[in-house]
């Protein structure tokens, strides 16, 4: 079995031991610790204990995502959606409760993460899904904004892409000239790293909008 490196962080000694010894049992895994003032060593996971997102472990993790190549595993008391934002833009990759952190529930994440994706308790990933959608309805469309990084008059034009029409035919539907289109067109490839006019209707359509 091919053992998933893990660096251990506590903020408090307690939960140090007490993760550490759940953790050195797992054949799964095999841990290191790293102190306060130290940088993390380079392993596949660092497993990070905390009561709260707060500044001070905000910064932590900030630290972890800029200095080491490892993915996070945040393990928290006290967790709620716009905390859950806060760590994922500091790099924290899957997100599990103390009261539901198992050895073997704890060992799943950890294996879970190592293989590159994600992990949020169910209830939590409804309640961001409901913020993403109040963002997406109060803040970004009033501003012709989406969170696929694509604006509303770029969505319009990949529509028009998709059924068809060429640039001129674009251009008149949405009254805009022939060069606007064509630099809206040129922005979204570039931005977004798409090959062509096919592959950026693709994305579109991959990201739900046409």
């Amino acid at each position: 079995m091919e053992r998933t490196s893990v660096a251990l962080r506590a903020q408090d000694p307690i939960s140090q031991a007490g993760v550490a010894s759940q953790l050195r049992s797992r054949p799964e895994v095999s841990m290191t610790e790293w102190s306060e003032g130290e940088p993390p060593p380079p392993v596949d996971v660092a497993v990070v204990v905390v009561d709260t997102v707060d500044e001070t472990v905000l910064r932590m993790l900030r630290n972890i995502q800029r200095t080491s190549p490892s993915r996070t595993v945040l393990v928290t008391t006290d967790i709620d959606e716009q905390k859950l934002v806060s760590a994922a833009e500091c790099g924290v990759a899957g997100v599990v409760r103390r009261s539901e952190a198992t050895p073997e529930h704890l060992v799943q994440v950890i294996g879970t993460v190592a293989r590159g994706e994600g992990h949020l308790p169910s209830d939590l990933l409804g309640r961001l899904l409901e913020e993403v959608g109040r963002l997406q309805g109060q803040v970004l469309g009033p501003r012709g904004l989406h969170f696929t990084g694509l604006a509303s008059r770029e969505v319009d034009v990949l529509r028009l892409v998709a059924e068809g029409y060429d640039t001129a035919d674009i251009a008149t539907k949405l009254a805009y000239s022939e060069r606007t289109i064509k630099n809206v067109l040129h922005s979204v490839m570039t931005r977004l790293q798409l090959r062509n006019r096919s592959h950026a209707v693709a994305y579109a359509m991959r990201q739900g909008l046409i």
